[in-house]
Formats: C-alpha cells, structure tokens, sequence
C-alpha cells in the first residue's frame, strides 16, 4: 500500500469498530424480534421464514436494486401480505426502541474514537462500510453503543443505499465509485477474513483487526496486515497527512450513480432469490443462537 496516494478509510463495524459478540448478538436481536411481532398478534415462525427469506434475498444477485427493495418484496410475499407500509410503521418502531435495549450496557473499545478521529484530522475521509442488512436506525444504535458519532462518517452503508453485500466484489465496488476512488486509494479495516478481505479481490489494501477475529474460510492471517485496535492506532497515527482526500457523492438513499441498472424483468424475479437462496441450515442456527440467549439479558 503507497501510503502517500491513499484517499480514503473504510471500516467495518461489528467486531471492529464495535467489540460485538455477534452470536450473542444475533440471538438477542432475532428473540427481541420475534417477540416483538408475537406481541403484535402474529406468529412468530411465518415472522421468522418470511425474515429469513428476505435476508437470503438480499444476499443474492441484484444489481441497481436496492436490498431494502430485495427485502421486502419478498418479506410481503412470505408473509403473504401486500400491507408494506403497516408492517414497515411497525418494524419502524423496533428498531427505534426495542433495538436499542440490546446493546443495553454492552462496553465500547475505547480505543474506536480515536482511530477514526485521527484518520479525520489528518484529512481522511472515512466511511462506515457495515454489512447493509438493516435499516439506518439499527446502525446508529450500534455506533452509539461504540460511543462513535454517526456524523463523523461520509458514507454509512445500510439496506436502503445499497444493492449488495459482502462478501460481494459488488458491494465494495459499489462504495469505491461512491467516493470516485480507485481500488488501491482507498483501505478497508475490518475482522472478517471472508467478508471484509473480499475487498482485496479488487486490489484494496486491508487492514485486519485481531481482538474480535473471525476467520471461517482459514485464511493466512500473517498474508494481510494485521493487528490490534492499539496496532491499528499506531498505524494510523504514523500515517501521513492526506494528499487528496475523496469526496462522497453518493446519496443519502438510493442507488450509487454508475451502478449497473437492472432491467424491470430483473427486478421482478428478486422474490425468487429469496426463495433459492434459503438456507434452512443458517435459519436453524440463527433459531439456535436465540435460543442460547433466552434468560439472558440480550448483549449484556
């Protein structure tokens, strides 16, 4: 990496930025969930298929469809309701209050602020390049739960402002032409070896922070610069000043201009990703985790 042409820092935040027991997590999320729709008079095992759904929808191919798009279409027609905007109100209102209790006392790592306000005062743009599953308002939960300002970031990634997702060259691509950079320009810091080091198919140097390291595809940790929050805070202190720093053009919402357009056709058959993609094995061991967290203070 020629640190001298570098433009721009993205970060994961799940296990990097934010020290998340991501089992835990999700099992506190998915029984917070389930819970919340069974309240309302609804079962909660259609709820769970129909969720389950739509998450494998947005992983498909989709390109210049947005995954919120993916997500709901097929959601609705799980769910077998054409009531979007009764179903979106209420999912509005858990992700405004009852997300936020499962970070509930959940400790920042301390050292998160101050990597990403060093890289701003040396003139790093910076984005929060997160797995794009959730609405906004669950993302800024979690950076609150890390004591990260939202604000500080050019570019947040979340469901309704992209049409893929890691692991997909697609996602990172996306971004790259959000900020108008090169490959080589910008550098990705994450802690998933599969979903975050995707990006070096692209020819993105990366940054792999140990503390919270996943690694489910055995990949040569020694190959990739690496280390912890606190390496990665004498990293970025030694880096120089930046030279030309990136500019965001890309909307708030919305797909990133230049993306590939889908045709009409394409976009009618993305309630079929969903269903191809279903993996009953993943919706078991997502069922498994929630499982494990009943009794539990959810992210405590």
């Amino acid at each position: 990496m020629d640190q001298h042409t570098l433009r721009a820092v993205f970060f994961d935040l799940d296990g990097t930025l934010l020290p998340l027991d991501m089992d835990r997590f999700m099992g506190g999320y998915y029984l917070a969930l389930k819970g919340f729709v069974a309240e309302r008079g609804y079962d909660p095992k259609a709820f769970s298929d129909a969720l389950n759904a739509g998450i494998y929808a947005m992983a498909g191919d989709h390109p210049g469809v947005t995954n919120c798009e993916c997500f709901w279409s097929v959601f609705l027609e799980r769910m077998g309701s054409e009531d979007a905007e009764t179903w979106q109100t209420m999912l509005d209102e858990f992700y405004e209050r009852d997300f936020g209790e499962i970070g509930s006392g959940m400790p920042p790592e301390p050292l998160s602020a101050e990597v990403v306000e060093t890289l701003r005062a040396k003139g790093y743009p910076v984005a929060l390049t997160t797995m794009p599953m959730f609405p906004l308002r669950a993302t800024q939960w979690r950076l609150n739960w890390g004591d990260l300002d939202p604000a500080w970031f050019e570019r947040i990634t979340v469901y309704d402002n992209s049409t893929a997702i890691k692991p997909h060259p697609a996602y990172f691509e996306e971004n790259l032409r959000a900020f108008g950079c090169r490959p080589d320009e910008v550098l990705m810091v994450g802690n998933n070896t599969k979903e975050d080091l995707a990006c070096m198919q692209l020819g993105m140097p990366a940054y792999l922070v140990t503390d919270c390291l996943l690694n489910p595809n055995d990949f040569d940790v020694e190959s990739v610069q690496h280390g912890t929050m606190a390496d990665l805070l004498a990293f970025v202190r030694a880096l120089p000043d930046c030279a030309n720093p990136a500019t965001c053009t890309a909307p708030a919402v919305g797909v990133v201009p230049g993306a590939p357009q889908a045709s009409a056709s394409a976009a009618e058959t993305a309630p079929k990703l969903g269903e191809d993609a279903f993996d009953e094995a993943g919706a078991r061991a997502m069922e498994e985790a929630a499982a494990q967290a009943g009794g539990t203070e959810a992210g405590a």
